[in-house]
């Protein structure tokens, strides 16, 4: 069914203006000041957009749906997790492939896609997780590569698991820059941390509060030198996941600065909670453990200002839901076995518009740029992240007057917590389209199980 939009203020990452939205197919077909309503097709269906924006589909460029880590597995499915991206505003997602270090990297993209293929009811693609580089691993991702995922990604942390070592990264790096692909990557010195992990529980420093003293700022920012100086050397682009502290930005932005291809993502957690929610009595603090860890408060003021400044391209999510009665508490004797992760795919895109747009902290410019059109941008997604004709129409119907607030009682996801209960929201989207068909209007989903498709993407020219 074609659908119009009128009277809506359209936003993008370099635009605002009013006008209206014609949606005909799956793409945006026509925008123009006016659209008379008497001039579509008879079974167009019409809304009103009034007093609302209109955003491109925001796009989380760091999810994790399936995945088995820490002896346990992530509790969403693509049914859960994608209902409540499109429930949250987010048409897209980028789920990233860890495979174990004996799998196939084949069978694990397989694995991967199968758990998404005809079940996710958003889009999606995939960063291709690289935990071993050998000549059988190498012919797989060029494989991997030609079947259209065009990023890798590299741990320089957890040590005997998923980490790769310094001859791995170079391999790696060097296929990226051969085949045009990103590699992103989380950066902490696995060494430092495997270090003070045993140091802190020698001490009987065994509860979630030690979490962060066991990944200190410097271990990030030597973490992020490390790639830093890789990506110099073999020429790839980088692109550093969930960075949380200033010490890790300014690693990367003096690497930039001497012509390193590299962008940095913060994730929303690392906007707006601070350590003190680890230390909450008891083990409660377990809720907020993810790596690299909430940090103190000043660091939270340093993040937003990277990002204002665009020193930092995309806020993710970094998306790892566990719940807290069955999984955390597998840490309870020990925070290094206490599964990471803070589920957040939800509420990114309100969270990030309540603390940083209201608070006149970013731009909505900025706001669309960072949520949208960097990660469309960096990751090839050319058909997403903007609202232009020949576009997917996958739109945001954003109303700023909604009041609401956040509870695990209502929400999509599965965990049995959210790590944001009773916090306000200062808008949310009032319908979402994913290729011109609505998927949630008013915090429902409407949309269909299945419906969503593997993005096509383009490498780095």
């Amino acid at each position: 069914m074609p659908l119009l939009i009128t009277n809506g203020r359209i936003i993008t990452a370099t635009d605002d203006y009013q006008a209206s939205i014609l949606c005909e197919g799956e793409t945006v077909s026509r925008i123009d000041k006016h659209i008379d309503p008497k001039s579509v097709p008879l079974n167009t269906r019409v809304i009103d957009a009034a007093g609302k924006y209109i955003f491109p589909g925001f796009i989380d460029p760091h999810v994790h749906i399936y995945l088995p880590f820490m002896g346990t597995y992530a509790k969403d499915t693509w049914e859960t997790a994608g209902r409540a991206a499109l429930v949250g505003g987010t048409t897209t997602l980028i789920e990233m492939i860890c495979p174990g270090k004996t799998d196939e990297p084949i069978a694990a993209f397989d694995t991967w896609l199968s758990k998404a293929s005809g079940i996710a009811p958003c889009d999606f693609t995939f960063h291709m997780g690289v935990t071993r580089f050998d000549p059988a691993a190498e012919s797989q991702l060029r494989e991997i590569v030609r079947r259209g995922i065009t990023s890798f990604k590299v741990f320089l942390a957890y040590k005997g698991a998923l980490g790769v070592d310094d001859r791995e990264l170079f391999h790696t790096l060097r296929l990226a820059k051969e085949l045009g692909v990103v590699v992103t990557a989380h950066c902490e010195n696995e060494t430092l941390v495997d270090e003070l992990q045993k140091q802190l529980l020698a001490q009987g420093k065994t509860g979630p509060q030690f979490h962060e003293p066991s990944r200190p700022p410097r271990v990030e920012a030597e973490g992020v030198h490390h790639l830093m100086t890789f990506a110099e050397l073999t020429g790839a682009h980088v692109y550093v996941v969930h960075t949380s502290c200033r010490e890790a930005v300014a690693e990367a932005r003096c690497a930039i600065s001497r012509g390193v291809k590299a962008s940095v993502e913060v994730v929303l957690p690392h906007l707006v909670l601070d350590r003190k929610y680890t230390e909450i009595n008891g083990f409660e603090g377990a809720k907020y453990v993810m790596s690299p860890p909430l940090r103190p408060a000043d660091q939270l003021d340093a993040m937003w200002g990277h990002l204002a400044s665009g020193e930092v391209s995309t806020v993710a999510t970094d998306h790892a839901p566990f719940d807290f009665e069955t999984q955390k508490v597998m840490g309870k004797d020990a925070f290094t076995k206490i599964p990471n992760g803070i589920p957040s795919v939800e509420d990114r895109v309100n969270l990030l518009y309540t603390h940083g747009v209201c608070t006149g902290r970013i731009s909505l410019n900025q706001f669309v740029a960072a949520a949208s059109t960097n990660a469309a941008r960096i990751f090839g997604l050319k058909s997403k992240g903007t609202v232009a004709v020949g576009a997917d129409a996958d739109l945001v119907v954003y109303d700023p007057a909604y009041r609401g607030r956040i509870s695990a009682k209502t929400h999509q996801m599965a965990t049995d917590y959210s790590a944001f209960e009773g916090w306000e929201i200062k808008g949310r989207p009032s319908l979402v389209t994913l290729r011109g068909a609505v998927v949630a209007e008013n915090g429902k989903f409407i949309g269909a199980m299945g419906a969503g498709r593997l993005v096509p993407r383009t490498t780095l020219a």
